[in-house]
């Protein structure tokens, strides 16, 4: 496996972690009654989101072949997690984008947001179990 993509996959792990993390606390934030509070954990979860969003695009460019023949020959034997997560990640990334000309916590979109993140999340740590041991051997391989 390349450095780049061994670096990718490394950076996806603690940018998923914290994205996760500072969604829930946002979440929560927004039951709260400090607005100050909800502010620094959206500012934080957008930080995150964006560091996440950087890395699974260089994740999925290193992976593009398998999205090539997903195109032209269709599921087939390909892993249905990673369409599915590949389908989640895009509508939480569309509907986190909306979010930032959303004013205020609790809205419709951000509820959205917050439900289709969960799922996304769920669908990436299976995606993450199936990949770990291959990626902790090629951490292990001389490059």
């Amino acid at each position: 496996m390349k450095r780049t993509v061994i670096f990718t996959d490394i950076a996806l792990v603690p940018t998923f972690v914290l994205t996760f993390y500072s969604g829930i606390k946002l979440h929560v934030a927004g039951h709260g009654t400090s607005h100050e509070v909800w502010h620094n954990f959206a500012l934080f979860h957008i930080i995150t989101s964006l560091l996440f969003l950087a890395a699974c695009i260089m994740h999925i460019r290193s992976h593009a072949a398998w999205y090539k023949g997903l195109f032209q020959k269709g599921l087939g034997k390909k892993s249905r997690i990673t369409l599915w997560t590949t389908v989640a990640f895009i509508l939480a990334t569309s509907t986190g984008i909306v979010l930032l000309g959303v004013e205020g916590a609790n809205s419709g979109i951000g509820m959205w947001h917050y439900r289709i993140g969960l799922t996304s999340s769920a669908l990436m740590l299976i995606h993450i179990s199936k990949r770990f041991i291959p990626l902790c051997s090629s951490l292990r391989k001389k490059h």
